[in-house]
């Protein structure tokens, strides 16, 4: 693990050595920590799904250092500019048209004529980006279906020595994936809610986005042939070992709590463990809290965690998102 503080240089060093020769880097975003490869190499994108135990049938984002590099792997229309324009670097993902002639492997795509571009925040990311001088698939840096990480400890805790660096920038601010947005046939559809809100990428198009196909935001891991359009689409995903119960307005004996705004329903001061999220009731700080107090709230040893509603708005459309996804029936 090398601490960029310490050595920033020597960091970005070693993460495009390992990328060069296809070994697997964790790379710090703002939203939360990627498990990068080459995108371009077949074998280091197949580590990527080894040590993830991801589904083939997910597809990967590809990450970029700038909206020059996206366009010679992705078809930008006027729409696409204008939502890379406002919001890139950051925390939204771009799907478009594949071009025929990117050199990003299938793997990455999952066979569709489609990819996801992203350019991610951190200097020192778009720094290694810039000097690989190739695109980098990078998916959460955790075991598929479980807790994303939002520090370089969680990244050591679940994936250990099949990450060949670590590059530590410290907590994710933002602390929730990045928004996906499809710009595909002549629609823009939210596919994940993320980091940048709807409403934010609804002022920059002057419209409504449109709604997804239902097919594409519910896939079952053990459905035969099946492949969602982008990353994180699964019905159970960033599952903690615990069971999460939703919309508690109670706290159960053996009960880990996560709460929000100050919120304490009855029997709180039984809980195993309590988080608050965001004790102001501040959407921004809950996101950013939000997959370590999962984690924080597993490793206490409850059996389920009760989470009390959290308010929809903004970037808490988000936030349950991956709630609903963490309390799913697992497979």
């Amino acid at each position: 693990m090398v601490k960029i503080e310490d050595d920033r240089e020597g960091a970005i060093e070693a993460a495009v050595a390992a990328l060069e020769a296809g070994g697997l880097v964790a790379l710090p975003t703002e939203t939360v920590y990627g498990l990068g490869a080459d995108a371009t190499d077949p074998r280091a994108v197949a580590a990527i799904y080894a040590a993830k135990g991801r589904p083939r049938f997910n597809p990967l984002i590809a990450h970029v250092p700038d909206l020059a590099a996206a366009e010679t792997h992705g078809v930008f229309g006027p729409t696409a500019r204008a939502l890379a324009a406002a919001f890139w670097p950051g925390p939204l993902t771009l799907v478009v048209p594949k071009r025929p002639e990117s050199a990003i492997c299938d793997l990455v795509t999952a066979g569709l004529d489609s990819i996801g571009l992203r350019v991610p925040a951190p200097s020192v990311t778009r720094e290694i980006l810039a000097r690989l001088g190739r695109p980098v698939a990078a998916p959460s840096a955790n075991r598929s279906g479980r807790i994303s990480p939002t520090r370089a400890s969680d990244v050591a805790e679940d994936l250990g020595a099949a990450v060949a660096v670590i590059v530590d920038a410290g907590p994710c601010p933002v602390g929730v994936e990045s928004t996906i947005v499809a710009v595909l046939d002549g629609r823009v559809t939210l596919l994940r809610p993320g980091g940048v809100t709807r409403e934010a990428i609804e002022t920059v198009i002057g419209r409504p986005l449109d709604r997804p196909e239902a097919a594409s935001l519910a896939v079952d891991a053990s459905a035969e042939g099946a492949a969602p359009l982008a990353p994180g689409l699964l019905t159970s995903h960033y599952a903690p070992n615990a069971r999460v119960r939703l919309d508690a307005d109670r706290v159960a004996p053996g009960e880990a709590l996560m709460t929000f705004a100050g919120l304490r329903p009855p029997g709180s001061a039984q809980a195993v463990a309590l988080v608050d999220l965001s004790p102001s009731g501040d959407p921004v700080e809950a996101a950013s809290r939000l997959f370590g107090a999962l984690r924080d709230l597993d490793a206490s040893g409850a059996g389920t965690i009760a989470v009390v509603p959290i308010p929809e708005d903004g970037l808490g459309e988000a936030i349950a998102d991956r709630l609903r996804r963490a309390a799913a029936p697992r497979p």
